[in-house]
């Protein structure tokens, strides 16, 4: 688990090879609530981008950004090969970090 304030470079999906978000933070544990629970109207909250498919931990911020940068230039292809290289069913990797697992949302007829 990344202590509370260790730079890194993290994906969000939406679902399996649905929308990619791309970020970078000193504090993964709260970054990844604030996403979930929509706490700035943002490109997440539109699509629903919650599920944490990965991240990379860095020794300093300028490290992250750096890599953060890298990553978005890359072809969609290759962002969801790496993601595929260490989690290759797309699991939510937020209990791992000390977050709870998401909760499906039902639909409007309660399915």
């Amino acid at each position: 688990m990344p202590s509370e304030r260790q730079p890194c470079v993290y994906i969000l999906a939406s679902k399996a090879y649905g929308t990619l978000y791309i970020g970078v933070t000193s504090d993964l544990v709260a970054r990844v609530w604030q996403h979930r629970n929509d706490a700035a109207p943002d490109f997440t909250s539109r699509y629903d981008v919650k599920t944490l498919v990965r991240y990379e931990l860095f020794a300093t911020i300028h490290e992250a950004i750096a890599r953060e940068k890298q990553l978005k230039r890359w072809h969609r292809q290759w962002k969801i090969n790496l993601i595929e290289s260490e989690n290759p069913d797309w699991h939510d990797l937020a209990p791992g970090i000390g977050l709870p697992p998401i909760t499906p949302r039902l639909g409007q007829d309660g399915s």
